[in-house]
């Protein structure tokens, strides 16, 4: 079995410097490490529980078929902060049919990002038929 020590998600973005901009200053994620020199240096930040790696450059935007799921502690709040730092919202915050409050964004090159808030009684919090 691999032992998995840590974890990061790697994004090679069109353009670096702006999508540093946006994961850094629009969404306001801390900066974990930076290495490199130059407009392709690498930055990785603070993720939840792993790191996201905005690092080199690519001719063509990631597949629509990445997503980035962030779970935080009151999806309103982020909703109105992002708002007032001139953050486009794809989709304002909605109670989904299973429960959760999402809300929607992208960066720069279209990576979808899912903002999530797990409300207390949702089963991924609260689970009545389990005992405590």
């Amino acid at each position: 079995m691999v032992h998995v020590l840590s974890s990061r998600t790697l994004i090679h973005p069109t353009d670096p410097e702006r999508s540093r901009a946006f994961y850094g200053e629009q969404l306001g994620l801390a900066v974990y490490r930076e290495f490199g020199e130059g407009p392709e240096r690498g930055t990785v930040y603070f993720f939840g529980g792993g790191f996201l790696e905005v690092s080199g450059r690519s001719d063509t935007p990631p597949s629509p078929a990445v997503r980035l799921w962030l779970q935080v502690a009151d999806v309103a709040a982020a909703y109105e902060e992002l708002v007032a730092k001139g953050v486009a919202i794809v989709r304002p915050p909605v109670k989904e049919p299973w429960g959760l409050v999402e809300m929607w964004t992208a960066d720069p090159d279209g990576v979808r990002i899912v903002l999530v808030e797990v409300p207390a009684d949702h089963p991924l919090r609260y689970r009545p038929t389990v005992a405590p």
